[in-house]
Protein backbone atom coordinates (compact mmCIF):
# COMPACT_ATOMS: atom_id res chain seq x y z
CA UNK A 1 0.00 0.00 0.00
CA UNK A 2 0.97 3.45 -0.71
CA UNK A 3 2.39 5.61 1.88
CA UNK A 4 -1.43 7.28 3.34
CA UNK A 5 -3.72 6.01 1.75
CA UNK A 6 -7.13 7.94 1.23
CA UNK A 7 -9.57 8.26 4.26
CA UNK A 8 -11.93 10.95 3.83
CA UNK A 9 -13.83 11.67 7.01
CA UNK A 10 -17.55 11.75 5.16
CA UNK A 11 -16.69 8.01 4.22
CA UNK A 12 -16.66 7.01 7.73
CA UNK A 13 -17.63 8.90 9.91
CA UNK A 14 -20.09 7.01 11.66
CA UNK A 15 -17.49 4.37 12.23
CA UNK A 16 -15.20 6.75 13.70
CA UNK A 17 -17.66 8.07 15.66
CA UNK A 18 -18.27 5.04 17.20
CA UNK A 19 -14.98 3.83 17.29
CA UNK A 20 -13.88 6.96 19.28
CA UNK A 21 -16.58 6.20 22.23
CA UNK A 22 -15.29 2.47 22.18
CA UNK A 23 -11.87 3.46 22.57
CA UNK A 24 -13.30 5.78 25.23
CA UNK A 25 -14.46 2.98 27.44
CA UNK A 26 -10.84 1.01 27.05
CA UNK A 27 -9.00 4.12 28.03
CA UNK A 28 -11.11 4.73 30.93
CA UNK A 29 -10.29 0.91 31.83
CA UNK A 30 -6.76 2.56 31.57
CA UNK A 31 -6.86 5.19 33.61
CA UNK A 32 -8.49 3.04 36.09
CA UNK A 33 -5.83 0.81 36.16
CA UNK A 34 -2.43 2.16 35.76
CA UNK A 35 -0.45 4.86 38.08
CA UNK A 36 -0.66 8.53 37.21
CA UNK A 37 2.16 9.64 35.17
CA UNK A 38 3.34 13.50 34.60
CA UNK A 39 2.16 15.07 31.63
CA UNK A 40 -0.59 12.38 31.59
CA UNK A 41 1.50 9.85 29.76
CA UNK A 42 -0.24 7.22 31.27
CA UNK A 43 -3.38 7.72 29.62
CA UNK A 44 -3.10 6.94 25.71
CA UNK A 45 -2.72 3.84 23.70
CA UNK A 46 0.41 2.77 21.67
CA UNK A 47 0.37 1.15 18.25
CA UNK A 48 0.78 -3.09 18.01
CA UNK A 49 1.85 -4.50 14.50
CA UNK A 50 -2.39 -4.69 14.16
CA UNK A 51 -3.71 -2.21 16.20
CA UNK A 52 -3.41 -0.86 19.48
CA UNK A 53 -2.44 -1.51 23.02
CA UNK A 54 -3.30 -0.83 26.22
CA UNK A 55 -0.43 -1.46 27.50
CA UNK A 56 0.29 -3.78 30.67
CA UNK A 57 -1.91 -2.75 33.26
CA UNK A 58 -3.10 -3.76 36.84
CA UNK A 59 -1.43 -4.42 39.84
CA UNK A 60 -2.26 -0.96 41.64
CA UNK A 61 -5.97 -1.75 41.47
CA UNK A 62 -5.55 -5.05 42.98
CA UNK A 63 -5.96 -6.82 39.43
CA UNK A 64 -3.86 -9.18 38.10
CA UNK A 65 -1.22 -7.55 35.00
CA UNK A 66 -3.52 -7.24 31.87
CA UNK A 67 -3.99 -5.29 28.37
CA UNK A 68 -6.75 -4.88 26.30
CA UNK A 69 -5.83 -4.52 22.63
CA UNK A 70 -7.76 -3.39 19.64
CA UNK A 71 -6.94 -5.63 16.80
CA UNK A 72 -8.03 -4.18 13.97
CA UNK A 73 -6.91 -6.97 11.13
CA UNK A 74 -9.04 -9.88 12.89
CA UNK A 75 -11.57 -7.02 14.62
CA UNK A 76 -11.28 -7.95 17.51
CA UNK A 77 -10.91 -6.92 21.09
CA UNK A 78 -8.66 -9.03 23.02
CA UNK A 79 -7.75 -9.17 26.95
CA UNK A 80 -5.41 -10.82 28.22
CA UNK A 81 -3.57 -11.54 31.55
CA UNK A 82 0.10 -12.27 32.02
CA UNK A 83 -0.79 -15.74 33.70
CA UNK A 84 -2.15 -16.84 30.35
CA UNK A 85 -6.10 -15.94 30.39
CA UNK A 86 -7.50 -14.31 27.28
CA UNK A 87 -11.00 -13.94 25.72
CA UNK A 88 -11.91 -11.85 22.92
CA UNK A 89 -14.58 -10.81 20.80
CA UNK A 90 -15.74 -9.02 17.46
CA UNK A 91 -16.11 -4.97 17.46
CA UNK A 92 -18.71 -5.36 14.60
CA UNK A 93 -22.34 -5.77 15.83
CA UNK A 94 -22.13 -3.55 18.76
CA UNK A 95 -23.42 -0.44 19.64
CA UNK A 96 -21.51 1.80 22.43
CA UNK A 97 -23.93 -0.10 25.07
CA UNK A 98 -23.40 -3.39 24.16
CA UNK A 99 -19.55 -2.96 23.50
CA UNK A 100 -19.36 -1.33 27.34
CA UNK A 101 -21.23 -4.18 28.92
CA UNK A 102 -19.04 -7.13 26.53
CA UNK A 103 -15.81 -5.42 27.78
CA UNK A 104 -16.67 -5.74 31.22
CA UNK A 105 -18.22 -8.92 31.14
CA UNK A 106 -15.13 -10.17 29.30
CA UNK A 107 -12.88 -8.93 31.54
CA UNK A 108 -14.53 -10.40 34.43
CA UNK A 109 -14.52 -13.85 33.09
CA UNK A 110 -10.35 -13.97 32.85
CA UNK A 111 -10.44 -12.62 36.66
CA UNK A 112 -10.40 -8.46 36.26
CA UNK A 113 -12.48 -6.59 37.91
CA UNK A 114 -12.26 -2.83 36.77
CA UNK A 115 -14.63 0.48 38.02
CA UNK A 116 -14.53 3.50 35.51
CA UNK A 117 -14.93 6.42 37.57
CA UNK A 118 -16.94 8.36 35.19
CA UNK A 119 -18.37 6.05 32.62
CA UNK A 120 -19.55 8.76 30.13
CA UNK A 121 -17.64 10.27 26.86
CA UNK A 122 -15.69 13.14 27.59
CA UNK A 123 -15.54 16.06 25.36
CA UNK A 124 -17.69 14.52 22.86
CA UNK A 125 -21.32 16.11 21.99
CA UNK A 126 -23.07 13.09 23.88
CA UNK A 127 -21.09 13.53 27.40
CA UNK A 128 -23.80 13.53 29.61
CA UNK A 129 -24.73 10.35 27.95
CA UNK A 130 -23.91 7.09 29.85
CA UNK A 131 -21.87 4.52 28.05
CA UNK A 132 -24.62 1.81 29.00
CA UNK A 133 -27.19 4.27 27.15
CA UNK A 134 -25.84 4.52 23.73
CA UNK A 135 -27.74 2.69 21.58
CA UNK A 136 -27.16 5.41 18.68
CA UNK A 137 -23.61 5.08 17.96
CA UNK A 138 -23.67 1.24 16.50
CA UNK A 139 -21.52 1.45 13.13
CA UNK A 140 -18.44 -0.30 12.70
CA UNK A 141 -17.34 -1.01 9.25
CA UNK A 142 -14.07 -3.10 9.24
CA UNK A 143 -12.40 -2.18 6.31
CA UNK A 144 -12.56 1.66 7.30
CA UNK A 145 -11.57 1.03 10.46
CA UNK A 146 -8.10 -1.18 9.16
CA UNK A 147 -7.93 1.51 7.19
CA UNK A 148 -7.51 3.83 10.53
CA UNK A 149 -5.01 1.60 12.09
CA UNK A 150 -3.17 1.61 8.40
CA UNK A 151 -2.88 5.69 8.32
CA UNK A 152 -2.16 5.33 12.88
CA UNK A 153 0.80 2.86 11.64
CA UNK A 154 2.41 4.77 8.59
CA UNK A 155 2.26 8.08 11.01
CA UNK A 156 3.39 6.66 14.12
CA UNK A 157 6.31 5.75 11.93
CA UNK A 158 7.13 9.18 10.39
CA UNK A 159 6.72 10.55 14.40
CA UNK A 160 9.13 8.19 15.26
CA UNK A 161 11.40 9.20 12.67
CA UNK A 162 10.70 13.43 13.62
CA UNK A 163 11.04 12.63 17.38
CA UNK A 164 14.72 10.44 16.86
CA UNK A 165 15.82 14.28 15.66
CA UNK A 166 15.78 16.08 19.40
CA UNK A 167 17.66 14.75 22.42
CA UNK A 168 15.57 16.85 24.64
CA UNK A 169 12.87 15.17 27.18
CA UNK A 170 10.62 13.87 24.53
CA UNK A 171 6.91 12.07 25.23
CA UNK A 172 6.36 8.93 23.65
CA UNK A 173 4.38 8.26 20.34
CA UNK A 174 1.31 7.52 21.50
CA UNK A 175 -2.38 7.86 20.12
CA UNK A 176 -4.95 9.88 22.60
CA UNK A 177 -8.40 8.39 23.25
CA UNK A 178 -10.14 11.41 24.18
CA UNK A 179 -9.08 13.89 21.05
CA UNK A 180 -8.53 10.88 18.41
CA UNK A 181 -5.21 12.16 17.41
CA UNK A 182 -1.42 10.72 17.42
CA UNK A 183 0.96 12.72 18.88
CA UNK A 184 4.78 13.33 19.88
CA UNK A 185 5.47 16.08 22.48
CA UNK A 186 9.08 17.79 22.84
CA UNK A 187 9.96 19.75 26.08
CA UNK A 188 12.09 22.46 26.86
CA UNK A 189 13.05 22.21 30.01
CA UNK A 190 11.70 25.89 31.46
CA UNK A 191 8.22 25.56 33.86
CA UNK A 192 5.18 27.14 32.35
CA UNK A 193 3.02 26.93 35.02
CA UNK A 194 -0.94 27.10 34.09
CA UNK A 195 -3.65 28.84 36.46
CA UNK A 196 -5.94 27.14 38.69
CA UNK A 197 -8.87 27.89 36.65
CA UNK A 198 -7.41 26.16 33.63
CA UNK A 199 -8.23 22.61 35.26
CA UNK A 200 -5.87 19.69 36.32
CA UNK A 201 -5.80 18.33 32.59
CA UNK A 202 -4.47 21.66 30.97
CA UNK A 203 -1.83 22.09 34.46
CA UNK A 204 -0.77 18.93 34.21
CA UNK A 205 -0.40 18.43 30.15
CA UNK A 206 1.14 21.71 29.88
CA UNK A 207 3.63 22.79 33.04
CA UNK A 208 5.77 23.08 30.79
CA UNK A 209 7.17 25.08 27.71
CA UNK A 210 6.28 22.53 24.78
CA UNK A 211 5.58 22.00 21.12
CA UNK A 212 3.94 19.26 19.77
CA UNK A 213 3.32 17.67 16.56
CA UNK A 214 0.66 14.91 15.69
CA UNK A 215 -2.33 14.16 13.01
CA UNK A 216 -5.76 13.62 13.45
CA UNK A 217 -8.60 12.56 11.77
CA UNK A 218 -10.73 15.78 10.99
CA UNK A 219 -13.43 16.97 13.34
CA UNK A 220 -16.65 19.53 12.75
CA UNK A 221 -13.79 22.37 12.41
CA UNK A 222 -11.24 21.28 10.83
CA UNK A 223 -13.58 18.59 8.10
CA UNK A 224 -10.43 16.56 6.81
CA UNK A 225 -7.59 14.66 8.04
CA UNK A 226 -4.42 17.07 8.63
CA UNK A 227 -0.98 16.66 10.16
CA UNK A 228 -0.39 20.05 13.05
CA UNK A 229 1.83 21.00 15.48
CA UNK A 230 1.27 23.67 18.45
CA UNK A 231 3.89 25.58 20.90
CA UNK A 232 2.61 26.16 24.53
CA UNK A 233 2.83 29.13 25.51
CA UNK A 234 2.05 30.42 22.51
CA UNK A 235 5.27 32.82 21.78
CA UNK A 236 4.55 36.62 20.16
CA UNK A 237 5.01 36.50 16.52
CA UNK A 238 4.25 32.55 16.21
CA UNK A 239 2.50 32.70 12.87
CA UNK A 240 4.75 35.09 11.24
CA UNK A 241 7.17 32.05 10.73
CA UNK A 242 7.08 30.73 7.41
CA UNK A 243 5.54 26.83 6.66
CA UNK A 244 6.31 25.39 3.83
CA UNK A 245 4.49 25.12 0.43
CA UNK A 246 1.10 23.87 1.04
CA UNK A 247 0.99 24.29 5.19
CA UNK A 248 -0.80 27.46 7.33
CA UNK A 249 -1.39 29.18 10.18
CA UNK A 250 -4.96 28.05 11.94
CA UNK A 251 -6.74 29.41 14.86
CA UNK A 252 -7.51 27.13 17.11
CA UNK A 253 -9.06 28.11 20.52
CA UNK A 254 -6.68 30.37 22.09
CA UNK A 255 -3.97 29.78 20.07
CA UNK A 256 -2.75 28.96 16.58
CA UNK A 257 -1.70 25.60 14.86
CA UNK A 258 0.29 25.05 11.81
CA UNK A 259 -1.78 22.63 9.77
CA UNK A 260 -0.80 21.18 6.64
CA UNK A 261 -3.51 18.83 5.36
CA UNK A 262 -3.69 14.90 4.79
CA UNK A 263 -5.00 15.82 0.84
CA UNK A 264 -1.76 18.45 0.14
CA UNK A 265 0.91 15.67 1.76
CA UNK A 266 -0.46 12.56 -0.52
CA UNK A 267 0.31 14.90 -3.40
CA UNK A 268 3.53 15.94 -2.72
CA UNK A 269 6.80 13.96 -4.57
CA UNK A 270 7.62 12.64 -1.18
CA UNK A 271 4.73 12.60 1.17
CA UNK A 272 7.42 11.55 3.86
CA UNK A 273 9.71 14.17 3.04
CA UNK A 274 6.67 17.00 2.99
CA UNK A 275 5.60 15.92 6.63
CA UNK A 276 8.87 16.07 8.27
CA UNK A 277 9.60 18.76 6.43
CA UNK A 278 6.47 20.61 7.98
CA UNK A 279 6.79 19.63 11.76
CA UNK A 280 10.39 20.48 11.35
CA UNK A 281 9.76 24.61 10.36
CA UNK A 282 6.89 24.42 13.26
CA UNK A 283 9.15 23.05 15.72
CA UNK A 284 12.22 25.58 14.81
CA UNK A 285 9.31 28.55 14.66
CA UNK A 286 8.14 27.46 18.15
CA UNK A 287 11.04 26.55 20.13
CA UNK A 288 13.02 28.97 18.72
CA UNK A 289 11.00 32.55 19.92
CA UNK A 290 10.55 30.18 23.09
CA UNK A 291 14.62 30.68 23.36
CA UNK A 292 15.65 26.68 23.33
CA UNK A 293 18.81 25.56 22.57
CA UNK A 294 17.78 23.97 19.58
CA UNK A 295 21.36 23.24 17.88
CA UNK A 296 22.50 21.48 21.38
CA UNK A 297 19.04 19.65 21.65
CA UNK A 298 19.66 18.36 17.87
CA UNK A 299 20.47 14.69 17.44
CA UNK A 300 20.18 13.95 13.38
CA UNK A 301 19.31 10.46 12.73
CA UNK A 302 19.10 9.42 16.50
CA UNK A 303 22.29 9.82 17.59
CA UNK A 304 24.27 12.13 20.05
CA UNK A 305 27.34 10.11 20.12
CA UNK A 306 30.46 12.81 18.81
CA UNK A 307 32.45 9.71 17.27
CA UNK A 308 29.36 8.35 15.65
CA UNK A 309 30.43 10.77 12.97
CA UNK A 310 29.13 8.46 10.00
CA UNK A 311 25.98 7.64 12.21
CA UNK A 312 26.08 4.03 11.72
CA UNK A 313 24.20 2.03 13.71
CA UNK A 314 26.36 -0.42 15.93
CA UNK A 315 24.96 -3.36 15.02
CA UNK A 316 25.86 -3.13 11.43
CA UNK A 317 29.64 -3.39 13.05
CA UNK A 318 29.00 -6.29 15.37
Amino acid sequence: MRLFPPIPLEEWDRTKATLHRFEQIVGKIRMASSPRRNHWWHVPFRLTGTGITTRPMGLVDGNPLFTVDFDFVRHLLVARTAEGREASFPLAGHSVASFYREVLSTLEGIGVHVDIARPYPFDLPDSDRPFAEDTEHATYQPAWANRYWQVLGQVGAVLEEFAAGYSGKTSPVHHFWHTFDIAVTRFGGAEAPQPEEAGPLVREAYSEEVTSFGFWFGDDKVPEPAFYSYTAPEPDGLTEARLPAGAEWAESGQGHLALLRYGTAREAGDPRAAVLSFYEAAYRAGASLLGWETERRACPAGVTDPHDKARRNWWETN
